[in-house]
């Protein structure tokens, strides 16, 4: 983002009235405390805004524009600020261009459904295809591209939230979600999402934030050591649908339940590899009910680390595989390559509400929907 964003910091944005996303219901001196010169777009009219939150360790930019992170900034071994995600300085940018999903939370159902469809209580539902065949991450009417509503802001923390109505995308319910982001004082971000319906229902919320740890505009993820607390895959097909087998990864391309290099066996020809062209597939975690660590990434040439935390029970590993040159130019004007960032996204399993063997993604009125994941930075 350009110094002009930045100098403003939290000017103007830790009043509760700033939270109002319609220009009808914003007055002039709230929209230019988020410097409208820089970040600013209307879309269904309500308007796309920044907002910042932070402390010493870490600083976030978010926009209301399908909740997405639009930079994240930690230190490197230099105490230099490095922003380790990718994205677009404009608002314009981000919505022209939300087939990537950068940054974005990515749903109602993060990951694919094979064709499309699932069936609950008898019913078929039909969804949108935009991956061939099948529906990724909700459908072109997925809730990344939507304009959230802001709920709550502090210093560090900030609340959206987005209602999704009965049959949006093809899925049944009337839908209030919320994704809280926090950062800690452990150098943690964290991303909190909940959600109710009035409609037995499906949801599957995720963070679809592109990373490269020597930062954004870095060629390359490959230099990157991986450690995942999953002894199995979950099996896919050559559209990458789950077969609703699992495989034992010890000792695999797939093997990361020891730090090991990305480019280390990326490129070796097993069926999975070769469906994916690369790493695009749910990691079975070994952890339990509740919120522990489960996967850390780390870059020797800037010394920064980043673990995962998270009450999800798997973890889609995808390389950049789809990534090239050509692709719509990111912050600076900087050409962001093949492979040149990582998801690591925590999320039930895809495709979940086909197969009975998989936990359940059902939500019912009633229940409350929650899901905690927090990424969390140091230096070594």
């Amino acid at each position: 983002m350009k110094a002009k964003y930045y100098s403003l910091l939290f000017a103007g944005l830790l009043m509760a009235s700033a939270c109002q996303n319609t220009k009808n219901n914003q007055t002039s001196s709230e929209i230019e405390a988020t410097d409208t010169s820089v970040f600013y777009a209307s879309l269904d009219n309500k308007d796309v805004l920044l907002y910042k939150i932070g402390n010493e360790k870490l600083q976030v930019s978010i926009t209301n524009f399908g909740a997405r992170i639009v930079s994240l900034e930690v230190k490197d071994k230099d105490s230099k600020d490095v922003d380790v995600l990718l994205g677009y300085d404009t608002a314009d940018e981000f919505i022209k261009n939300t087939n990537n999903f950068y940054g974005a939370v990515v749903g109602r159902f993060g990951n694919r459904i094979g064709k499309a469809t699932f069936t609950l209580n008898g019913t078929a539902y039909q969804l949108e295809k935009n991956d061939g065949e099948n529906s990724l991450h909700g459908g072109t009417n997925g809730v990344y591209n939507k304009v959230w509503e802001v709920k709550s802001l502090s210093k560090d923390a900030l609340t959206l939230e987005y209602v999704s109505p009965d049959g949006e995308a093809g899925y049944p319910g009337k839908v209030t979600m919320q994704v809280t982001y926090k950062v800690n004082n452990e150098g943690g971000l964290e991303i909190e999402y909940s959600g109710e319906t009035d409609k037995e229902t499906i949801l599957n919320l995720t963070s679809h934030g592109y990373f490269n740890l020597n930062g954004e505009g870095d060629t390359t993820i490959l230099d990157h050591e991986l450690w995942i607390d999953a002894d199995k895959l979950t099996e896919v097909d050559s559209n990458l649908i789950p077969t609703g087998r699992s495989i034992a990864i010890k000792g695999t391309p797939f093997d990361f339940t020891s730090p090991k290099l990305i480019g280390a066996d990326i490129d070796k020809q097993t069926p999975q590899l070769k469906y994916g062209l690369g790493y695009d597939h749910n990691f079975e975690l070994n952890k339990k009910d509740g919120f522990s660590e489960v996967a850390s990434l780390y870059a020797p040439k800037t010394g920064i680390e980043m673990k995962i935390l998270t009450t999800e029970p798997g973890l889609q590993f995808y390389s950049g595989n789809f990534m090239k040159d050509s692709d719509p130019k990111g912050k600076g004007g900087k050409t962001y390559p093949y492979r040149a960032a990582l998801c690591l996204e925590t999320q039930h399993f895809p495709d979940a509400p086909n197969h009975e063997s998989f936990p359940s993604t059902t939500l019912r009125p009633g229940e409350k929907y929650s899901s905690k994941t927090e990424y969390r930075f140091s230096v070594r």
